[in-house]
Protein backbone atom coordinates (compact mmCIF):
# COMPACT_ATOMS: atom_id res chain seq x y z
CA UNK A 1 0.00 0.00 0.00
CA UNK A 2 1.29 3.51 -0.36
CA UNK A 3 -0.27 6.55 0.89
CA UNK A 4 -2.66 8.67 -1.52
CA UNK A 5 -3.46 5.81 -4.15
CA UNK A 6 -6.59 4.12 -4.14
CA UNK A 7 -6.13 0.46 -3.18
CA UNK A 8 -8.16 -0.39 -5.85
CA UNK A 9 -5.43 0.87 -8.40
CA UNK A 10 -3.32 -2.48 -8.66
CA UNK A 11 0.31 -2.51 -9.19
CA UNK A 12 -0.34 -3.76 -12.48
CA UNK A 13 -2.73 -1.07 -13.16
CA UNK A 14 -0.64 1.69 -12.03
CA UNK A 15 2.35 0.32 -14.51
CA UNK A 16 -0.81 0.18 -17.45
CA UNK A 17 -1.75 3.70 -16.70
CA UNK A 18 2.22 5.05 -16.13
CA UNK A 19 3.12 3.75 -19.86
CA UNK A 20 0.22 4.59 -21.85
CA UNK A 21 0.65 7.70 -23.63
CA UNK A 22 -1.15 11.21 -24.84
CA UNK A 23 -4.50 9.75 -26.43
CA UNK A 24 -4.30 6.40 -25.41
CA UNK A 25 -7.62 4.97 -24.37
CA UNK A 26 -8.46 2.51 -21.36
CA UNK A 27 -11.30 0.53 -21.87
CA UNK A 28 -13.32 -0.26 -18.21
CA UNK A 29 -15.78 -2.48 -18.64
CA UNK A 30 -18.57 -4.38 -17.01
CA UNK A 31 -18.07 -8.26 -15.81
CA UNK A 32 -19.94 -9.49 -18.65
CA UNK A 33 -17.37 -7.36 -21.23
CA UNK A 34 -15.56 -9.44 -24.06
CA UNK A 35 -12.21 -8.14 -23.17
CA UNK A 36 -10.50 -11.28 -23.35
CA UNK A 37 -11.60 -11.52 -27.69
CA UNK A 38 -11.46 -7.78 -27.96
CA UNK A 39 -8.39 -7.18 -26.24
CA UNK A 40 -6.41 -9.61 -28.76
CA UNK A 41 -3.08 -9.91 -26.40
CA UNK A 42 -3.24 -6.26 -24.78
CA UNK A 43 -3.37 -6.25 -21.06
CA UNK A 44 -6.54 -6.68 -19.28
CA UNK A 45 -6.55 -6.31 -15.55
CA UNK A 46 -9.37 -7.88 -13.56
CA UNK A 47 -10.57 -5.90 -10.33
CA UNK A 48 -13.77 -8.64 -9.46
CA UNK A 49 -14.63 -6.91 -6.40
CA UNK A 50 -15.06 -3.28 -7.95
CA UNK A 51 -18.26 -1.48 -9.36
CA UNK A 52 -17.91 0.79 -12.38
CA UNK A 53 -18.17 4.18 -10.01
CA UNK A 54 -15.33 2.85 -7.72
CA UNK A 55 -13.00 1.65 -10.53
CA UNK A 56 -13.51 4.85 -12.61
CA UNK A 57 -13.15 7.23 -9.33
CA UNK A 58 -10.16 5.25 -8.64
CA UNK A 59 -8.26 5.64 -12.12
CA UNK A 60 -9.51 9.13 -12.43
CA UNK A 61 -7.69 9.69 -9.15
CA UNK A 62 -4.62 10.05 -11.47
CA UNK A 63 -5.60 9.75 -15.12
CA UNK A 64 -5.78 12.66 -16.86
CA UNK A 65 -8.52 13.07 -19.15
CA UNK A 66 -7.12 14.20 -22.84
CA UNK A 67 -7.94 18.12 -22.83
CA UNK A 68 -7.98 18.39 -27.12
CA UNK A 69 -11.12 16.38 -27.87
CA UNK A 70 -14.37 16.95 -27.15
CA UNK A 71 -15.43 13.54 -25.81
CA UNK A 72 -12.39 12.10 -23.60
CA UNK A 73 -15.08 10.13 -21.92
CA UNK A 74 -16.98 7.73 -24.19
CA UNK A 75 -19.69 4.60 -23.21
CA UNK A 76 -21.82 2.25 -24.70
CA UNK A 77 -25.20 3.03 -25.64
CA UNK A 78 -27.73 0.99 -24.26
CA UNK A 79 -29.11 -1.34 -27.39
CA UNK A 80 -33.09 -0.19 -28.42
CA UNK A 81 -33.34 3.25 -26.44
CA UNK A 82 -33.32 6.45 -27.38
CA UNK A 83 -29.98 7.97 -28.35
CA UNK A 84 -30.55 10.26 -24.90
CA UNK A 85 -31.18 7.28 -22.91
CA UNK A 86 -28.88 7.10 -19.79
CA UNK A 87 -28.99 3.94 -17.30
CA UNK A 88 -28.32 5.20 -13.60
CA UNK A 89 -25.49 3.50 -13.83
CA UNK A 90 -24.29 5.75 -16.35
CA UNK A 91 -26.04 8.75 -14.79
CA UNK A 92 -23.80 7.97 -12.09
CA UNK A 93 -20.52 7.67 -13.56
CA UNK A 94 -20.98 10.62 -15.74
CA UNK A 95 -22.16 12.48 -12.58
CA UNK A 96 -18.92 12.27 -11.55
CA UNK A 97 -16.60 12.37 -14.44
CA UNK A 98 -17.86 15.84 -15.69
CA UNK A 99 -16.30 18.01 -13.18
CA UNK A 100 -13.31 16.76 -14.75
CA UNK A 101 -14.06 17.80 -17.93
CA UNK A 102 -13.73 20.95 -19.78
CA UNK A 103 -16.50 23.86 -20.29
CA UNK A 104 -16.71 21.95 -24.21
CA UNK A 105 -16.00 18.48 -23.30
CA UNK A 106 -19.03 15.91 -22.51
CA UNK A 107 -19.13 11.91 -22.13
CA UNK A 108 -20.17 10.30 -25.68
CA UNK A 109 -22.78 7.68 -26.34
CA UNK A 110 -21.24 5.32 -28.33
CA UNK A 111 -23.44 2.36 -29.60
CA UNK A 112 -22.76 -0.93 -28.99
CA UNK A 113 -20.28 -2.28 -31.89
CA UNK A 114 -18.76 0.94 -32.85
CA UNK A 115 -17.77 0.58 -29.14
CA UNK A 116 -16.44 -3.04 -29.48
CA UNK A 117 -14.59 -1.55 -32.29
CA UNK A 118 -12.92 1.39 -30.59
CA UNK A 119 -12.12 -1.12 -27.45
CA UNK A 120 -9.93 -2.74 -30.02
CA UNK A 121 -7.96 -0.02 -30.28
CA UNK A 122 -7.40 0.68 -26.89
CA UNK A 123 -4.38 0.48 -24.62
CA UNK A 124 -5.88 -2.08 -22.33
CA UNK A 125 -9.14 -3.28 -20.54
CA UNK A 126 -9.74 -3.17 -16.82
CA UNK A 127 -12.86 -5.45 -16.23
CA UNK A 128 -14.69 -4.74 -13.23
CA UNK A 129 -17.16 -6.64 -10.82
CA UNK A 130 -19.80 -4.22 -12.23
CA UNK A 131 -23.18 -6.83 -13.43
CA UNK A 132 -24.96 -3.71 -14.74
CA UNK A 133 -25.14 -4.38 -18.93
CA UNK A 134 -23.79 -1.63 -20.95
CA UNK A 135 -21.90 -0.91 -17.82
CA UNK A 136 -19.02 0.33 -19.91
CA UNK A 137 -16.74 3.07 -20.47
CA UNK A 138 -13.59 4.63 -22.19
CA UNK A 139 -11.34 7.03 -20.65
CA UNK A 140 -8.49 8.95 -23.22
CA UNK A 141 -5.40 9.88 -21.71
CA UNK A 142 -4.64 13.44 -21.71
CA UNK A 143 -1.08 15.32 -20.17
CA UNK A 144 0.36 16.65 -17.75
CA UNK A 145 2.79 19.58 -18.38
CA UNK A 146 3.20 23.00 -18.93
CA UNK A 147 1.44 25.61 -21.17
CA UNK A 148 4.00 26.17 -24.57
CA UNK A 149 6.11 28.76 -23.50
CA UNK A 150 5.70 31.85 -26.14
Amino acid sequence: MLKGINPLLTPELLKIMMEMGHDDALVLSDANFTAMRLAAGKPVIRLPGASMLQAVQAVSSLLPLAADVPHPVAFMAVSDEPDSYRSALQRDVIAFITPELLPDQSAEPVERFAFYERARGAYAIVVTGEKQPFGNFILRKGVIGENLRP
